[in-house]
């Protein structure tokens, strides 16, 4: 059905449109100038010194992951069988890398606060086998980069981030994604900006970008710099280069038309992510000492993807009573993210432990949910969400 008030509404406008035109009346529509453009404007805005664009978050993901399988850096270099630990809620892609590339996963639970990583429970999960702590910023909240580190200490443990719906959070005066080794996005409709399909990877560390460019498309040189750290020297024959393939890669390239789209959303994310807060703020307020809501508190700067919505433990109201609201006030929800993903059938497929008990991400998995933010102001949703269970007080 068709709701009033939808989880996610476009950020295009004419100029979208005219990108979209300009790029199919040139004949120029694979991986070109408007993506490299797009790249390095990402790059600046995010804060990184390398960009690379794919076809979506999940391909980011994957290639974040993959890379480490190749380099020749010692303290970056995975090995499967490696351990890494994951939190218990998040989306798939951000796990099946993980079990793709052979390692295996430790489930640590969130905190319902939050909707992070519980950070006590992550410190007793951290072992001299941990190889990667997987940091996922959900709905636009950063994690605690600060207690991680600190977490970590002086282990040779990396941090990955999962950014994909924090797209211009900041923790700490930096923005997400800049945290870790490496970071993933995503620019799928429903996100902070829209690229149609889209993702994005950053890193600081040359050879991983060279790694990233050379797996993004087929494992083949053709997109690296004439000397690079993959292949030293790439041969003076452009013919000899055409097909010359050292690593084993994917085609996960994005199209030219997803590029110029960026190029105009990038431009526009700052006001689209200021409009996001402005409804947060109004929302927090509204939703102080909700005697039956709870929503998600904020670390640093979120830039609220969206807003989670947890019946409060221990009075005996159903989640589907929420829902039944929510559909009467023709606002659409959605589970949040993919709930507890170590109960989803799909575990059984992957190898993992889980680390104690999860009764956070159950209950969140049981009792939560989330409605949409958008990048105009929206007083009458947050104003009907807010006034629900008004009674009870």
């Amino acid at each position: 059905m068709p709701y009033k008030f939808p989880l996610a509404t476009t950020t295009w406008d004419h100029e979208e449109i005219d990108a979209i035109n300009r790029v199919v009346s040139s004949g120029n529509l694979t991986m070109g100038e408007n993506v490299k453009e797009y790249e390095h404007a990402f790059a600046q805005y995010v804060g990184s010194k390398y960009c690379v664009m794919v076809n979506s978050g999940s391909s980011a993901n994957l290639l974040m992951v993959y890379s480490l399988l190749f380099t020749h850096n010692k303290d970056f270099v995975i090995r499967p069988g490696d351990e890494v630990i994951v939190p218990a809620v998040s989306w798939p892609t951000t796990y099946y890398p993980i079990s793709q590339c052979g390692l295996k996963m430790k489930f640590v639970d969130i905190d319902l606060k939050t909707l992070n990583y519980d950070l006590d429970q992550l410190e007793l999960a951290v072992t001299d086998k941990t190889r990667i702590i997987f940091a996922v910023n959900l709905l636009g909240n950063p994690n605690n980069f600060l207690r991680i580190n600190e977490i970590i200490g002086d282990r040779p443990i990396l941090i990955l981030e999962d950014n994909c719906e924090s797209l211009g959070a900041v923790y700490e005066n930096k923005k997400t994604g800049n945290w870790g080794l490496m970071g993933s996005y995503s620019s799928y409709f429903s996100h902070h900006i829209s690229t149609m399909e889209g993702g994005m990877i950053t890193t600081n560390d040359e050879e991983l970008y060279h790694i990233l460019l050379c797996l993004r498309a087929h494992g083949w040189t053709r997109n690296l710099p004439d000397y690079n750290l993959v292949c030293g020297h790439k041969k003076s024959s452009s013919f000899d280069e055409s097909f010359r393939f050292v690593l084993p890669g994917f085609n996960v390239r994005p199209l030219e038309i997803c590029g110029a789209i960026g190029l105009c959303q990038i431009k526009k994310l700052p006001h689209l992510i200021e409009q996001r807060r402005k409804n947060a703020s109004f929302f927090k307020d509204r939703m102080k000492d909700h005697p039956v809501i709870q929503i998600q508190d904020e670390i640093g700067d979120s830039s609220w993807f969206g807003f989670s919505l947890v019946i409060r433990p221990g009075l005996g109201i159903k989640r589907s009573d929420l829902l039944n609201r929510l559909k009467d006030a023709e606002i659409e929800c959605r589970p949040i993210v993919a709930g507890n993903f170590a109960r989803k059938e799909v575990a059984k497929y992957l190898e993992h432990s889980v680390f104690s008990d999860l009764p956070n991400a159950d209950y969140m998995d049981a009792m939560g949910l989330f409605i949409g933010n958008q990048h105009y102001p929206i007083p009458e949703v947050l104003v009907k969400v807010s006034d629900f269970y008004k009674d009870i007080s």
